[in-house]
């Protein structure tokens, strides 16, 4: 790779990785010329962001080479200063939160979040402390940031997680998280939904809410067996979620993680073959960015309307048999066992964007670690003598990095702050429901104001022509 681009490339990620911040839809500022600058303004357009002037600014070549407002990002050396940050850049969910606590709508409720806990999760559970919901906060043992769990204990919120525990252990101390009684779940993967009605601790709940794909799944299953006995918002159908948190949020932050595992074995992206395992709106961000990235990207699909608007973007598409050998084979299904044998023993590399267990049939057992200059490589293993796996086949943008970023998950928890509103406010009968569209829209509309941003309303002869069923081309008179 041009040292230039190499150079332009590490500086985009490093924003990223040191704000958890967001490049698409971000105007940056590129100070002065030369051949990195050029690069990072290329880059940065091919990434989605505005090139004309911002708070965020890029310096190349000087002491401080990223600048906001003028001057070095404030540090965010503990899970204090995370969580701070993180409460900094999302204007969304303050906005909504403070309506909850204006409209005393949560004052009481007991809100369990069983969701990965890092700094904006741990925002969220105190944005609806402070609102004044009874907050606690459950947390799987690989999804836990055990700093942020401490720091979120010490301003009073409950949390339980331990990343030692598996087995019958783990299922125990959810139980036991559940059997202390909610009135509302906001659950990621819907572990704890359905870990209630297994088990019958369901006498409290009132509803829940679900935040993914891979959650909601099962529990239509559920609702189509007559098994589900409590009202779910189905968050990540809301398009304010699954459009950004998905597609940018999980795009950008799955792919650079990815980018700079590979960086530090010497492995670049530009020119690798690359293919995306499924094209939802996951597959769409991760395969997005590894082509801005410069990687050469196919893509693979079940579903034949997916499989063709992938080749309509312009991505290679075939069988994952024939395209991953020698490849970098990212599944971003969320599906287990998509990752089989055949496909580790084939690729060059494998990782995770879809995150559920066992996405990758490997024994952990079987990985051993991948030095460089004797050093062991952070988050690289090769199984056998097959492939080099990423974050050990767990969800990379959370064993390697830390999470979507932060204005793509103010979005997701808007979203599920308004769904503990919908849950809190008309009965809803058991079953999976629709986040509502105006509750959506103005969630758009509050994420546009946070951003100084306006839209256009309907002319009145627009409504009028849009309210008039009749057929203008029939109508007496003719048309215009």
């Amino acid at each position: 790779m041009p040292e230039a681009l190499l150079t332009a490339e590490r500086l985009v990620r490093r924003f990223a990785r040191d704000t958890n911040l967001l490049v698409a839809g971000r105007r940056f500022a590129v100070v002065g010329g030369g051949a990195v600058a050029d690069e990072l303004g290329a880059l940065l357009l091919r990434l989605g962001a505005r090139v004309d002037g911002g708070t965020v600014a890029f310096v190349p070549g000087a002491e401080v080479e990223i600048l906001l407002d003028g001057a070095p990002f404030p540090p965010r050396a503990s899970a204090d200063d995370r969580i701070d940050f993180a409460g900094d850049h999302m204007p969304v969910s303050r906005g909504i939160a403070a309506t909850l606590r204006d409209a005393r709508v949560v004052r009481g409720v007991r809100i369990g979040i069983a969701m990965v806990l890092e700094p904006k999760t741990a925002q969220l559970a105190l944005l609806l402390r402070d609102a004044g919901a009874e907050v606690s906060v459950y947390a799987h043992p690989d999804e836990i940031d055990v700093e942020v769990a401490a720091a979120l204990r010490a301003r009073g919120i409950p949390v339980d997680g331990d990343p030692a525990l598996s087995g019958t252990a783990e299922r125990d101390a959810a139980l036991a998280f559940l059997r202390r009684g909610h009135d509302l779940l906001l659950d990621d993967g819907s572990h704890l939904i359905r870990l209630a009605h297994e088990a019958d601790v369901l006498e409290d709940l009132r509803g829940a809410a679900e935040e993914t794909t891979s959650g909601l799944t099962p529990l239509r299953r559920m609702a189509a067996e007559g098994a589900l006995r409590i009202p779910v918002i189905a968050v990540n159908d809301a398009p304010m979620k699954t459009a950004f948190d998905n597609r940018y949020g999980t795009g950008q932050s799955c792919v650079f993680a990815i980018a700079d595992v590979l960086d530090a074995a010497g492995i670049a992206l530009r020119d690798q073959p690359a293919v995306v395992v499924g094209y939802g709106p996951v597959g769409e961000g991760v395969a997005a960015h590894l082509r801005a990235l410069g990687a050469v990207v196919g893509v693979t699909e079940t579903d034949p309307v997916r499989a063709l608007r992938a080749a309509h973007d312009g991505y290679a598409t075939g069988l994952l048999r024939d395209l991953a050998p020698g490849a970098l084979v990212v599944s971003a299904t969320g599906v287990p066992h998509t990752i089989d044998a055949e496909t580790l023993r084939a690729a060059r590399i494998v990782a995770v964007a879809g995150g559920v267990p066992e996405e990758v049939d490997l024994d952990l057992a079987d990985l051993h670690p991948v030095s460089l200059a004797d050093a062991p490589l952070p988050h690289l293993d090769r199984i056998g003598d097959g492939a080099l796996i990423v974050a050990r086949g767990g969800c990379v943008n959370l064993a390697a990095a830390e999470g979507n970023p932060i204005e793509i998950m103010d979005l997701s928890f808007a979203v599920q702050l308004s769904a503990v509103a919908q849950l809190l406010g008309s009965p809803l009968p058991p079953g999976v429901h629709p986040f509502p569209a105006e509750a959506d829209a103005a969630v758009a509309r509050a994420a546009l104001a946070a951003r100084g941003e306006r839209v256009d309303a309907r002319s009145e002869a627009q409504q009028r022509a849009q309210q008039d069923w009749r057929s203008p081309r029939y109508r007496a008179g003719g048309r215009a």
